[in-house]
């Protein structure tokens, strides 16, 4: 597998794709700080590194899907699958040289947008708030979360030969998988009691509305399931990750494990019967 693995970094460190996604972290790596602290000049209010140096998890899955898809795409429609499998490579040995590029690839651009906002940040914000063994516990999160997705996009392009249609589900995915987090989250965040509060009505008059339960809120056994859902679905971690609010990371990292065991075991099966 290493001659695969290497033919594969060759390829990717020539890839457009991938040059593309690490600019984009790195910008967002570079840029953030600065506005940071204009907005910290401009409103007097203190800002400071902790504040989005994880808003890259929200990216990445957008960055990966398009990467994998077109990397793991091009195999497929130039042939190259086939001629590795004529000279002797097992089709595991492939899947897996396969799935290792692209988390490398997941990798280096989460890298590129730690290293760079480490570089802008530190001297513009100060250190960190966190604790640092928060800081790294966070920072291994979002390199699990990077290789949860690269996964779950690898098990779409090697099952899949149609190079676009390929690009077209790992696109959707990667935005379903945001959109039904923030949908998630928005309802786990509705407030149990609607707090009492004070209004001037239209003949100037102060009415009072007391506290009164929420129907909108989620509770009993339907709240645990959303919370579970947010907790183990690349959406929901993303969001988590980017405003710094986990109550319990190591948490999401076993959940991490476990989509990266259960894509990687159904792509390998599904690839054996498919070629």
């Amino acid at each position: 597998m290493s001659r695969l693995l290497r033919a594969n970094f060759f390829r990717m460190v020539k890839n457009r794709m991938f040059w593309i996604g690490t600019v984009c972290m790195a910008l967002i790596g570079t840029l953030l700080p600065f506005a940071h602290y204009q907005m910290m000049i401009k409103e007097d209010y203190p800002m400071y590194i902790d504040n989005g140096f994880f808003v890259g998890a929200v990216l990445i899955g957008i960055l990966l899907a398009v990467f994998c898809s077109l990397f793991l795409g091009t195999e497929y429609h130039d042939g190259t699958i086939r001629n590795k499998i004529i000279v002797g490579r097992t089709r595991s040995a492939i899947y897996l040289a396969n799935l290792i590029t692209c988390i490398a690839a997941g990798f280096f651009m989460c890298a590129a947008q730690f290293i760079l906002y480490l570089c802008a940040g530190l001297p513009l914000l100060g250190p960190f708030q966190m604790e640092p063994k928060t800081v790294l516990t966070l920072t291994l999160c979002v390199f699990l979360l990077a290789a949860s997705l690269a996964s779950i996009f690898t098990l779409v392009a090697m099952c899949c030969q149609n190079k676009a249609l390929t690009a077209v589900i790992c696109i959707l995915t990667a935005v379903f998988f945001l959109l039904f987090g923030a949908y998630l989250q928005t309802k786990l965040n509705e407030p149990e009691i609607y707090s009492q509060y004070q209004y001037v009505n239209d003949n100037g008059e102060i009415e009072t509305d007391e506290a009164a339960p929420n129907p909108h809120y989620i509770g009993g056994t339907k709240r645990k399931l959303y919370e579970f859902l947010f907790d183990f679905l690349p959406g929901g971690q993303a969001l988590q990750f980017s405003n710094s609010d986990v109550k319990n990371p190591n948490l999401l990292m076993l959940y991490s494990g476990i989509m990266v065991v259960g894509t990687t075991g159904a792509g390998l099966a599904a690839f054996r019967k498919k070629i």
